[in-house]
């Protein structure tokens, strides 16, 4: 008698504690589906973005490249006969002209005498490399110095292979030099070689500046922008301020009531990071270009650019 109440008070003791269990998990899930306050889901947090008003533009396709400026018509310059140097009529810099004696060989041998031999200038121009020393036993296989036309310079470039199909006389660059930063120097495509070079995968191209400077000096490094082919017809915006969901891109579309709209968008060419939208976005429309990670469509927004502000 006694085990079966005993059994009666366990039963109630174990149901007593399944109800309060149960009253403690509903009151907490209600208590944690009440609203929390202002916040995200409650659309009323703002997010600070700098925003831009799409327009159509050019694009301006290149290639980047690096080339030597050199003379156009430069010689290096040999002796008829073998001999000692006894006299170097000319000195790094000097202005020669095509006939001009450089320099005199003697040809003689220990014992026997001859009349010393004038090594002649083969054109006009300047001694762009140091002559040889007097006293200095050369060759006719030995270059005396090299003469070069500085008056008249060039850029040799290489250019790799998968841009061979740019190429053409009449391209227009820019060249700078790293002893005047920030200057440009605009020179033209007038010569490009007929091959491709087996080893380096490169083509040679040769421009010539449009305008002579004299702080441009032949055997400088130059860095050159090759301008190819431009893109028109489409509205632009930076490439890195588009978003992408399952390999699609998307641009945030600023509305009137400063929330934003997630719009698919259709690429075109990219340029220097710049990119056409050849759909998705028209003319005069403002974007988000910063601060779009944190954005999900509708969101509500701040725009912090000083293009806005004014």
């Amino acid at each position: 008698m006694k085990s079966q109440k005993a059994k009666i008070v366990l039963v109630i003791f174990l149901v007593l504690c399944v109800a309060i269990i149960l009253w403690a998990f509903t009151f907490g899930k209600k208590k944690d589906s009440a609203p929390k306050g202002k916040g995200r889901g409650a659309g009323s947090t703002e997010f600070s973005v700098i925003t831009q008003v799409v327009r159509e533009e050019t694009l301006h396709g290149f290639i980047s490249a690096n080339g030597e400026i050199e003379s156009q018509n430069s010689v290096s310059v040999f002796p008829d006969t073998s001999g000692k140097v006894i006299s170097t009529e000319v000195m790094l810099g000097s202005t020669v002209r095509r006939g001009q004696v450089i320099a005199y060989i003697d040809p003689s041998r220990p014992g026997e005498r001859y009349n010393s031999s004038p090594v002649y200038a083969p054109i006009s121009g300047s001694i762009i490399t140091v002559p040889v020393k007097n006293g200095t036993t050369v060759s006719t296989a030995s270059a005396i110095t090299q003469i070069g036309d500085i008056s008249n310079l060039q850029i040799t470039a290489y250019i790799p292979e998968r841009y061979v199909s740019f190429l053409q006389t009449g391209l227009k660059a820019q060249v700078s030099v790293e002893a005047y930063p920030g200057v440009l120097f605009d020179a033209t495509v007038t010569r490009v070689s007929p091959v491709v070079d087996s080893i380096s995968r490169t083509k040679q191209i040769i421009l010539h500046f449009d305008s002579r400077d004299s702080r441009i000096n032949a055997g400088m490094f130059a860095k050159l922008i090759l301008f190819t082919k431009d893109y028109s017809g489409a509205v632009t915006m930076p490439a890195q301020s588009l978003v992408t969901y399952n390999d699609k891109f998307f641009a945030y579309v600023v509305k009137g009531d400063s929330t934003v709209e997630r719009r698919e968008v259709t690429l075109g060419e990219n340029v220097g990071g710049i990119v056409q939208i050849i759909s998705g976005l028209k003319e005069g429309e403002r974007v988000v270009i910063q601060g779009q990670t944190s954005l999900s469509d509708g969101a509500k927004i701040k725009d912090i650019s000083s293009e806005a502000s004014r």
